[in-house]
């Protein structure tokens, strides 16, 4: 076993249970009524403990020098549940600094991974990294391209971001905490969770518009 320093191995703990709470309050999150009560609390605290996760996977990488990709899956995880967050709260592509400033610092971490992608010693599958790097960069090239959507053809489209980035956000989490516990079904318990958590996300986006639709076709028979 490695020799950690004392601050290491607490950091390290405590990613492990935040992350550990994180993926229940998801998971409750995702089984309990949309925008209902126990839905909108247990996906607030979610989001507290994934900031926790985020924060300590950064002081792992920066200041205790761990593989360099848990960066990525960090900031993808962060990024999406950052996004995800500010959509539900804004319900509108009006342009903001901050979410400028986070999609701007999140592509030049990712920047950062690439233009030292070969210096690294990686652990993971070469699947996995290619599509977790080329995912958030489609994250974040919509979310500039979304700005130029004229409003009233924005709609609701908020409610799909908001679906998929906090499922994305969630199987993200997932598929690194099945990675690191099952490293000998690797690349497969990592990239089945993030496949898994897709399919749920377009199951839920094609229900709610499925649902509208049906609204719409009986307020105008």
């Amino acid at each position: 076993m490695e020799d950690y320093s004392f601050l290491h191995q607490t950091n390290i703990i405590v990613h492990i249970v935040a992350g550990s709470i994180a993926l229940i309050l998801g998971l409750i999150a995702i089984l309990t009524i949309k925008g209902g009560r126990n839905h909108r609390k247990s996906g607030l605290v979610f989001l507290f403990f994934l900031a926790i996760v985020i924060a300590t996977g950064l002081i792992g990488v920066f200041i205790f020098g761990r593989n360099t990709f848990l960066l990525v899956i960090t900031m993808l995880s962060g990024y999406l549940g950052f996004s995800g967050y500010r959509i539900l709260k804004f319900k509108s592509n009006k342009l903001y600094v901050m979410d400028i400033a986070v999609a701007v610092i999140t592509l030049l971490t990712v920047c950062y991974f690439i233009y030292y992608f070969k210096s690294i010693g990686l652990i993971w599958s070469p699947v996995i990294i290619y599509s977790t790097v080329g995912y958030l960069l489609l994250i974040i090239v919509y979310d500039f391209i979304r700005y130029l959507i004229p409003v009233n053809k924005y709609g609701n489209l908020w409610m799909y971001e908001h679906i998929l980035k906090m499922m994305s956000a969630f199987s993200g989490i997932l598929s690194a905490f099945t990675g690191t516990v099952f490293p000998q079904y690797q690349p497969y318990s990592q990239f089945l969770p993030s496949m898994l958590g897709t399919v749920i996300a377009v199951g839920f986006m094609i229900y709610i518009y499925r649902k509208r639709s049906g609204m719409m076709l009986r307020r105008n028979p």
